[in-house]
């Protein structure tokens, strides 16, 4: 092989690449702002985690079926009343002040049980047993009679007898059908009540 004689230079090598520009040096700023981001997205991890358990525990009352589950029977006896039959919407204190025939208490479920003739006018205290209530109804009256039932004179209600020449009160709740009393104020002055047995 030829040798390179005094006056030959050997090519230059080149020098490693050093980096072009001074390297990047982390500012304080850079390490707050992962941790930042880190925080948040941990709040984030927690607050789904939390809505998870909340929606999961929320469905621990049924039995898997979307049914609820059953109860175990208490110690105690059961005090609701029975079941209204169909069509009768209120009993006892529920039925005060509603009217007997917009809650179904009227009809077969009604009977008279005292009457008394006051001037012209015939005065009766119905009395519903289902519903517990009773009221009192006035006919063969005038146009401006009224007529009121009451318990022990408390729970007064009042009906006013219009051109139909007939009216009854709304409702008071009574356990028993020899608790109300009825009574008729006509507009001749002319008063009466039903005995209050």
């Amino acid at each position: 092989p030829q040798q390179p004689g005094p006056g030959h230079q050997a090519p230059p090598m080149s020098p490693p690449a050093a980096p072009s520009g001074p390297r990047p040096t982390p500012s304080p700023g850079q390490g707050r702002g992962k941790r930042k981001v880190t925080m948040f997205l941990a709040g984030l991890v927690g607050a789904l985690l939390v809505i998870a358990a909340a929606v999961l525990l929320t469905d621990l009352g049924g039995d898997g079926d979307g049914k609820p589950a059953a109860r175990t029977p208490s110690a105690a006896p059961a005090t609701s009343s029975p079941p209204l039959p169909a069509g009768v919407k209120c009993s006892g204190k529920a039925c005060t002040g509603q009217d007997p025939e917009v809650m179904g208490c009227g009809g077969e479920f009604a009977k008279t049980v005292s009457r008394v003739t006051v001037g012209k006018a015939l005065v009766e205290v119905r009395y519903s047993k289902t519903c517990q209530a009773a009221w009192a109804r006035i006919t063969q009256a005038a146009p401006g009679d009224t007529v009121q039932i009451s318990v022990g004179g408390k729970g007064a209600q009042e009906g006013l007898v219009n051109a139909d020449n007939d009216a009854y009160t709304p409702m008071t709740a009574v356990a028993t059908q020899t608790g109300a009393k009825a009574c008729a104020t006509l507009r001749t002055g002319t008063t009466g009540c039903t005995a209050q047995q």
